[in-house]
């Protein structure tokens, strides 16, 4: 007798755990609810966006945010690779700096202090310690300003949307919105 209602029960779960994964949603502190990685330049302007089930790690969404990157010039291919990435310490691994280093791009990511200790403890073979510029390490601010510009719109800060794509689509004409303030209010 109990035993249908059980698989029941099962079934209904998985159901909602693949209804949450489709739609981006997982848990974190707040509940249930999507991650944002974006890439922002020192205007604090968007330059690519990943969205994330919640819990999902900051560190692996490192170089697909990278490679959306396209910044269109006056003339010739888009640019993809700026002269310096700055992150927080979430970002401090040996496979995004590899990353970095083999696009010639310099790495402004404070490393980690269990990081840190390691390679200290490897003595020599821990290699290098991470060079560190704390004064262009000052403008990593500008994501973080970037995405109270963002959540201003209160559909993005609370994610009413039930569809990714449509939070996304949110997501980028709020983006949109900014460029072209940015364009109208500059001087001529």
């Amino acid at each position: 007798d109990a035993y249908p209602n059980r698989e029941e029960r099962r079934r209904i779960r998985r159901r909602h755990r693949l209804r949450l994964k489709q739609a981006l949603l997982g848990r974190s502190r707040g509940g249930q609810t999507s991650k944002v990685h974006l890439a922002a330049d020192r205007k604090c302007r968007p330059l690519a966006f990943i969205l994330t089930a919640g819990q999902a790690a900051d560190s692996p969404q490192f170089i697909p945010v990278l490679k959306k990157i396209r910044v269109r010039g006056a003339v010739g291919r888009p640019r993809t690779r700026p002269d310096a990435v700055a992150g927080d310490k979430a970002y401090s691994s040996r496979g995004n700096r590899t990353h970095l280093r083999n696009r010639h791009i310099k790495a402004v990511i404070p490393e980690k202090t269990d990081q840190a200790a390691n390679r200290r403890k490897k003595g020599r073979a821990g290699g290098r310690p991470v060079g560190h510029d704390a004064e262009l390490y000052k403008e990593r601010n500008t994501v973080e300003r970037l995405i109270n510009k963002l959540k201003a719109w209160r559909g993005i800060a609370t994610r009413y949307d039930k569809t990714p794509e449509s939070y996304l689509a949110g997501l980028h004409l709020r983006a949109s919105m900014i460029w072209i303030r940015e364009f109208v209010e500059a001087p001529s």
